[in-house]
């Protein structure tokens, strides 16, 4: 587990906590008005990592493996590209629910995959008739190599504290090995888990804790500076 992503994790949990308040019970909000609070809630939880990775000592040589960052208006048009592209070739996933792709403030980009079709029940084992989405997911990341992905893994209420935690680190984990065996660097990867602390749903329907039951991929564009 990457330190820097964890304690910038902590830093926006508090937002993260008051917007997944607000998309669960949806008062006084549109439906575009929920589905982008919980985009923002899902990357709040992920972690604020423009900044942990900027702190990063091996940053430089992240930046030469890559073949170099991204620069001023350039930026925008990358990722913008990379979301199309996202769309464009998960658009069946994305129709049923089994993947959602948005677009975040600073760039930023959030692709999330329901943690019932990515895994069994209880298990850190990917399903192998996820594998195809999988791979989808991992040759656009591949094709948009100037970005650093944070991979966090999440659960519902049900069940103990440390039996969700380790469950959503493990999960997040085999993520993380998934892409890197599919040819992702290792270097613009980081995971962790956080267990049942990051709903973006309410527990209190079997709807909510699904929504919950996650795997999130935050995707954070390479700058200059």
């Amino acid at each position: 587990m990457n330190p820097g992503f964890v304690k910038s994790a902590a830093i926006t949990a508090t937002v993260a906590v008051l917007i997944s308040g607000c998309a669960a019970d949806g008062s006084g909000m549109t439906e575009t008005g929920r589905g982008a609070a919980i985009g923002t809630a899902a990357g709040a939880a992920a972690g604020a990592l423009i900044g942990s990775f900027g702190a990063n000592a091996g940053r430089g040589a992240l930046i030469g493996a890559v073949g170099g960052a991204l620069i001023g208006t350039a930026v925008g048009k990358y990722m913008e590209d990379q979301r199309k592209d996202f769309e464009k070739e998960l658009a069946a996933e994305i129709a049923s629910g089994m993947i959602r792709v948005q677009k975040l403030p600073n760039d930023e980009l959030l692709v999330g995959m329901t943690g019932e079709t990515t895994f069994a029940v209880d298990s850190d084992r990917i399903n192998p008739g996820f594998y195809s989405t999988m791979d989808k997911i991992a040759a656009i990341m591949n094709k948009y190599g100037k970005t650093e992905l944070g991979i966090s893994g999440h659960t519902d209420n049900t069940g103990s504290a440390q039996h969700n935690q380790l469950l959503s680190e493990r999960r997040a984990g085999s993520v993380q090995s998934y892409f890197e065996g599919s040819g992702v660097i290792p270097q613009r990867l980081s995971s962790a888990g956080f267990g049942k602390n990051r709903p973006i749903a309410s527990n209190d329907t079997e709807y909510g804790r699904r929504q919950n039951r996650r795997v999130d991929i935050l995707i954070v564009p390479i700058r200059a500076s």
